[in-house]
């Protein structure tokens, strides 16, 4: 984010980036939007996997805005929505102490430096923090690397995302969760889950256990 960016966002009132209405970076409306996690199904997936809401109208606006178009400020309402969903997923499960372990799908270095920073550890981060604050612990683990190998997805078919991710996911040693523990996997988008299951992948091949993933949309 540059400094001309960082001083309109001081100066000038903050607009919903779902339907642009003044006073909040996502307002209450275009927030209820994603309020209504269903299962997102994608071929075989190796792991229970929900979405918040269809990568469609303002749940898409509030994904590009972030993602894309430096709206940083989004990092907390949609934290948030993860943070009120992840607890009623079915499967998902905290550590037997009760702690959430979060795992974020990693980011291309080049991407997370266009985007100002890993986007999704920032989700992640403040996911965490809106479930301490709901009354669970919660830990953040960013235990997985992708090569700089690996290209951008956009365009690219499930056996197309399957042939660039493989052998690109790394383990990040600096990121490890306590051995056992099981995890959720955090996205913002699935469209084939040919990320969500070679992340699962690296993970359990690991030795951890997977008990679900949560992404904040899924594509039709």
């Amino acid at each position: 984010m540059n400094l001309v960016t960082l001083a309109l966002e001081l100066l000038l009132p903050a607009l919903c980036a779902g339907c642009g209405a003044p006073g909040s970076a996502c307002c209450p409306a275009c927030r209820a939007e994603l309020t209504r996690p269903q299962p997102a199904t994608r071929g075989s997936l190796p792991v229970p996997a929900y979405a918040l809401a269809p990568y469609g109208g303002t749940p898409r606006r509030l994904v590009l805005a972030y993602k894309e178009r430096g709206r940083r400020d989004l990092a907390d309402p949609l934290g948030h929505a993860l943070a009120d969903a992840l607890p009623h997923l079915p499967e998902a499960r905290a550590a037997p102490d009760g702690t959430w372990w979060l795992v974020p799908a990693p980011s291309r270095r080049a991407a997370s430096r266009q985007r100002g920073g890993p986007h999704l550890l920032a989700l992640a981060r403040r996911c965490a923090l809106h479930l301490t604050r709901a009354g669970h612990s919660a830990a953040v683990a960013p235990a997985l690397r992708l090569s700089s190998r690996a290209r951008d997805a956009v365009g690219l078919d499930r056996d197309q995302r399957a042939a660039n991710l493989a052998g690109r996911l790394r383990i990040d040693p600096r990121g490890h969760p306590p051995p056992g523990a099981p995890l959720v996997l955090l996205d913002d988008v699935i469209t084939t889950g040919a990320t969500i299951s070679a992340c699962t992948r690296a993970l359990t091949t690991a030795g951890w256990e997977v008990s679900a993933a949560l992404v904040l949309t899924a594509a039709g």
